[in-house]
């Protein structure tokens, strides 16, 4: 997911009443009927209350690109696309089945007949329509990437923009069939499609609740009804309430098209820190939440709770500042890259089952390859490296974060802490630089040249390595402090042409690329988990996070 930082987001002004006090205990909340009186279809009644980091930033998915607010979404609101269950392979979902012309520009999707929204309008071809052009005709603020992060980033522009991007037009060929054609190919476009982001949304609660209606500043931004009140999506989940920083509730779609949700409300509750969320599941007050730290994992299950893992689909790197004069020199590089033994900080900082990255993607997404240029854990090799360039006295500022745990980085205090003894072990003197995670940390390693090394990393959106490869090196950026422009055209190639075999031996080497010019040294895929009370059943955890709660239950 995109790493958000501290920008500051708010309702629009007619809605700026104060959040209600939370009503009742966890315990009281579970015994509530739905909304209207009844289990819906299934049900075994209660509640299941998750707990999440932070609050959703609004419930229109098209203008988000943070995991929390996804989190929410996922219930709500379908795509075309979805992922296979457990995996980041695409899969059917509004959509059952799609073609690629030959030339890679068209994409014609068949779509589900039987498919309303929550206002009971009809899902078809021509609401498909109505978002693709929804987001291509945004304008001013809505362009901005605070808002429309993801169609900016993978559509590249928009109606009245130069360039104006890839998507050219949606046709409705009839009710169940609609054809999206692009000026350019773009071989992930199916994968993309699996983001919230790109969910399918109702033209008429849309057009009624003045969706687009923003106001604000890109920094301080006023949502639509729409957005704070009224989101209508597919899902097998209704919007019930929002009480701004403290829940979302949601009832169960009684008309969903699919397997109809088991209990009778969610409860999304917003608990920033990591130890009162901890707390809250031992106490009963949730039933589950996320970003377990990997201190709790062990006495969290001793204590009958349950551990579920995500398979990683993430990188935790340490990246190189090439702004810093001693960073250019690719021995440098080379040196810092052989003092690091990988095995040896998965061991003391991350989490049991986390694998030792080879390369700045996942092997599980095409292009991955082992054939790289690799930097085995070798102090001697270092200092030798370190004299060659002349800098066997080399000082470096060597930036972290704190007040965060991010499943690429559950704890990055113990991760600097194992990296800092091995560099100075090799004669690297290290200057700790700590700076609270938002707003100082994203601003100063991503927004600023004025660091040094540091610890970094990304949790992928969806199964394509433009996800992983091209947002780290596809252009200069502050944080790598590079300017690359062959590997800069070869992932802007790569990432336009027609079909994933086409693409796959042009990421291999362009994998073999980025390990010998060495940006930074890919640290480790670590495991994120999630905990839940014994009664919980039928959660299933998803590398990109596509955990949808309709066949969740709470046992009483």
């Amino acid at each position: 997911m995109r790493r958000t930082t501290s920008r500051s987001f708010r309702v629009a002004a007619v809605l700026g009443a104060a959040a209600v006090a939370l009503a009742g205990c966890a315990e009281s909340e579970r015994e509530e009927p739905s909304a209207g009186g009844e289990k819906s279809g299934g049900a075994t009644g209660g509640t299941f209350v998750f707990a999440a980091s932070s609050d959703p930033v609004s419930l229109d998915p098209a203008f988000a690109s943070d995991g929390e607010t996804f989190r929410v979404a996922r219930q709500i609101f379908e795509g075309l696309v979805g992922t296979e269950p457990g995996t980041a392979k695409p899969a059917p979902l509004l959509a059952t089945e799609w073609e690629t012309s030959e030339d890679g520009l068209s994409y014609t999707f068949t779509l589900r007949d039987d498919v309303t929204f929550h206002d009971g309008e009809k899902f078809d071809a021509e609401a498909v329509c109505a978002n693709f052009d929804r987001w291509y005709n945004w304008k001013g603020l809505l362009q901005s990437e605070n808002l429309s992060y993801y169609y900016g980033k993978l559509f590249r522009g928009f109606a009245d923009t130069n360039p104006k991007g890839i998507y050219e037009s949606c046709a409705a060929d009839d009710a169940t069939s609609a054809t999206i054609t692009l000026t350019q190919p773009f071989a992930g476009f199916v994968q993309a499609m699996s983001l919230p982001a790109f969910s399918m949304q109702s033209p008429a609660a849309m057009e009624e609740h003045d969706a687009d209606n923003v106001g604000g500043t890109e920094d301080d931004v006023r949502f639509s009804a729409y957005a704070t009140e009224h989101p209508t999506g597919t899902g097998p989940f209704t919007f019930e309430k929002w009480q701004r920083g403290q829940q979302v509730s949601l009832v169960p779609y009684e008309d969903y098209w699919g397997d109809k949700a088991k209990v009778d409300r969610v409860v999304v509750r917003t608990i920033d820190d990591g130890n009162a969320r901890r707390q809250a599941l031992i106490n009963g007050e949730i039933d589950g939440y996320d970003l377990v730290a990997p201190g709790d994992l062990k006495g969290l299950e001793e204590d009958g709770f349950q551990i579920e893992n995500r398979d990683p689909f993430n990188i935790l790197y340490l990246a190189f500042n090439q702004a810093v004069p001693a960073l250019k020199d690719l021995k440098v590089r080379q040196a810092i890259a052989h003092a690091i033994d990988k095995e040896a900080v998965v061991t003391q900082s991350l989490p049991e089952g986390s694998k030792v990255a080879v390369t700045f993607q996942p092997e599980s997404v095409a292009g991955f390859t082992d054939e790289v240029t690799t930097y085995e854990h070798d102090p001697e090799k270092a200092k030798q490296l370190l004299a060659e360039a002349g800098q066997s006295n080399l000082t470096l500022q060597f930036n972290y974060p704190t007040g965060v745990s991010r499943p690429y980085m559950p704890t990055p205090e113990d991760t600097f802490v194992a990296i800092r003894s091995q560099l100075e072990a090799v004669g690297i003197k290290v200057t700790p630089v700590a700076d609270q995670w938002s707003p100082d940390y994203l601003d100063k390693v991503t927004g600023s040249p004025n660091h040094g090394i540091h610890l970094l990393g990304w949790t992928g959106d969806y199964d394509d390595t433009d996800n992983f490869l091209g947002v780290f090196f596809g252009q200069k950026t502050d944080e790598w402090g590079f300017d690359n422009p062959e590997l800069f055209t070869a992932l802007t190639e790569a990432r336009g042409v027609a079909t994933r075999e086409e693409q796959t031996p042009l990421y291999e080497e362009i994998n073999k690329q980025v390990m010998e010019f060495l940006p930074g040294v890919p640290i480790a895929h670590p495991v994120p988990s999630l905990a839940f009370a014994p009664e919980v059943k039928g959660y299933q955890p998803s590398p990109v996070q596509d955990e949808v709660w309709n066949n969740v239950t709470v046992e009483e």
